[in-house]
């Protein structure tokens, strides 16, 4: 896997070779960011913004919008053998100045509240397909106002979930790759 564009573009981003994490595929990853800039619905500008990246695995969305100009990524990850790689991914990309990195699980990261020190234009939600209440996620994101106003949320979730999500997000877009649907949302005020 590789940092599609912006001033990292060819770099390398490991990952590891066992079932732990699910990297998001370059291709879909491309389509991602070509849809978040390129949309008429949602023109996103990267450059000087904040970004939490949740379910962060070994960085890949992370990394790209840093290398798109984003001013910080705030990374969370409860796995320890994807945090040693994203540390990794961290250091050999020289990044570390702009990250922070959170181990452990998004639900008790959220609710503490205090431990981020902004509110985040983008949040890349990227939770295992199994398991995962994004009822309960999308309650605490938005009761802990983590994300501005204008902001943007992206959930990656597997294309059979048929769970609704709350009437306080509003649905942008919505794309299909593989096994995999991201949806592309704010919350209303």
């Amino acid at each position: 896997m590789r940092i599609i564009a912006g001033k990292l573009k060819g770099s390398t981003i490991h990952f590891p070779k066992n079932k732990i994490t699910r990297p998001l595929k370059d291709r879909a990853r491309e389509s991602i960011f070509n849809l978040l800039i390129h949309s008429n619905k949602i023109s996103f500008q990267f450059e000087e913004s904040n970004i939490l990246d949740l379910y962060a695995g070994t960085g890949s969305f992370g990394l790209e919008c840093l290398s798109r100009q984003a001013r910080r990524v705030c990374f969370v990850e409860k796995e320890k053998i994807a945090k040693k790689i994203l540390e990794k991914n961290i250091e050999e990309l020289k990044v570390k100045k702009s990250v922070d990195i959170f181990f452990g699980d998004v639900f008790d990261l959220i609710k503490k509240r205090n431990i981020f020190k902004s509110k985040f234009n983008l949040i890349f939600c990227d939770p295992p397909f199994k398991n995962t209440n994004t009822d309960k996620l999308f309650k605490l994101i938005f009761s802990a106002n983590l994300l501005y106003e204008s902001g943007i949320l992206v959930l990656h979730r597997n294309k059979n979930d048929k769970k609704k999500l709350p009437n306080y997000f509003e649905i942008i877009d919505e794309r299909r790759y593989g096994i995999s649907k991201v949806i592309f949302g704010k919350f209303l005020s």
